[in-house]
């Protein structure tokens, strides 16, 4: 059972100095995630028969923004799911989607189909990017993510970017690194 979803500790950061934290001079965002997987819940059907997501289960989960370079692919979030380092947090990341491939059992390739939204600062709903896209199981090999839309500053986003499985944290929950280049209007 997933453990009763934490407030954000992203309490002081306001979003416009949580985007202009991932935000380069160039406009390319680039942020890291570390999922806090106690917080991580999938469907009852399809499993396999060790009871780990089989495809087509569905599942949502949230974790912590940190700046570009905090993660090394085992840190982020401690066993308790809090985050490992609260004065960096710069947002919270809410992921839903289904599992494709082999499910939980997939070691290379896709495994799921996700959209994530990345929720900037600490008021809900001010500065949110959402993106589309399939994840692979395999580490430090970066995938192409679709932007699909956004609100405040990311209002009609649109572009692409890429993510990258850095490794699993103390919750065996996923650490990510994005980039993201926004498409002029």
């Amino acid at each position: 059972a997933a453990a009763t979803p934490a407030a954000s500790p992203a309490a002081a950061m306001s979003a416009e100095e949580a985007v202009e934290a991932v935000t380069t001079e160039d406009g390319t965002l680039r942020f890291d995630v570390a999922e806090d997987a106690t917080r991580f819940v999938f469907a009852p059907e399809p499993v396999h028969d060790d009871g780990m997501p089989a495809y087509g289960n569905a599942f949502v989960t949230q974790g912590y923004i940190y700046p570009e370079g905090t993660l090394d692919g085992s840190n982020g979030v401690l066993a308790d799911g809090s985050p490992e380092f609260p004065d960096q947090v710069l947002g919270e990341w809410t992921c839903r989607g289904w599992f494709i491939g082999d499910g939980a059992h997939t070691t290379t390739g896709p495994w799921v189909i996700t959209t994530q939204v990345y929720n900037f600062g600490s008021e809900a709903g001010a500065a949110i990017l959402v993106t589309e896209g399939s994840e692979i199981a395999d580490l430090n090999v970066p995938i192409a993510r679709a932007i699909s839309g956004g609100t405040g500053p990311y209002t009609g986003a649109s572009g692409a970017g890429a993510q990258t499985l850095l490794g699993f944290n103390a919750t065996a929950g996923v650490d990510i690194r994005f980039e993201f280049s926004m498409q002029e209007s």
